[in-house]
């Protein structure tokens, strides 16, 4: 595949380094837990009938899969720099004082990349469909949210800051 057909995600300096540091986690630390765990199953005996053992390469595998998807991930990833540094229109990056119409309440939501998206803590992802319709609006207007299941509903945007 060439660089000009790989899809990148966008995330934040401190969400890149999230992925940095459970990347090193698992290389690190993990891969010598797996390690451990296998040596003290080798010690068992014949390979063959070794639950242990096939426990602890399976626990490898996943392990060494996870490694790789991370890896290629943060190879992939395109860095937001500065974030959205304008507070005109939403970006990534964004943090935005909302209002929903039909529900009479306010809210903040903060515009992420899909890899920091955490909509418990309101944490937005521009591919979701509220992050998708926030992105480019200014405050003072109103987007209409279409979700795929469920009706749709009016946010409208009071003030847009920026995130830290």
């Amino acid at each position: 595949m060439s660089e000009k057909n790989v899809v990148r995600k966008q995330v934040t300096k401190e969400g890149l380094k999230k992925l940095e540091e459970r990347l090193a986690e698992l290389t690190g630390v993990r891969r010598a837990e797996v390690a451990e765990k296998l040596n003290i199953a080798r010690g068992y005996g014949d390979l063959s009938e070794n639950a242990e053992y096939d426990a602890a390469k399976n626990e490898q595998a996943l392990l060494e899969a996870e490694i790789a998807e991370l890896d290629a991930l943060i190879r992939n990833v395109e860095v937001v720099e500065n974030l959205h540094t304008s507070t005109d229109e939403v970006g990534v990056g964004s943090k935005v004082l909302v209002h929903y119409v039909e529900d009479d309440m306010d809210d903040t939501l903060v515009v992420v990349g899909a890899l920091e998206s955490d909509p418990m803590n309101n944490r937005i992802s521009v591919e979701c469909p509220v992050g998708a319709a926030l992105l480019k609006a200014k405050a003072g207007e109103t987007v209409l949210i279409d979700p795929p299941s469920g009706e749709a509903y009016h946010i409208l945007i009071k003030k847009i800051e920026l995130d830290k």
